[in-house]
């Protein structure tokens, strides 16, 4: 029978990696993407913004009404594009847990 302290020596955590090292590791022992799902939302939800905002800015070259109409189309679909991305985002999160949870139940 192990002792406490060697049983928790041999699954202790191995020491954070910097994101180089995380990125060059080819045996996938860490995963990244967990790490890095609030950069990939605030940076998604960017990239929607600069659409929406080039979607106005076309609309109103063209005309007002369609200006307005752009302005109205954008915030709609600025708003779908945040419930998406956060949904996709929540989901990629809840598959990395369980992988986490399979992975700890299975030590």
């Amino acid at each position: 029978m192990a002792t406490a302290p060697s049983y928790i020596e041999q699954h202790a955590v191995p020491p954070e990696k910097n994101l180089l090292e995380n990125l060059m590791d080819f045996s996938f022992e860490r995963m990244l993407t967990p790490h890095m799902l609030k950069l990939l939302y605030g940076v998604h939800l960017l990239i929607g913004l600069i659409a929406a905002i080039w979607f106005v800015f076309a609309g109103f070259m063209n005309s007002t009404g369609n200006g307005v109409l752009a302005m109205i189309l954008g915030f709609a679909g600025m708003s779908l594009w945040v419930v998406y991305c956060r949904v996709f985002v929540e989901l990629l999160a809840v598959a990395f847990r369980v992988g986490r949870v399979i992975t700890n139940s299975q030590n």
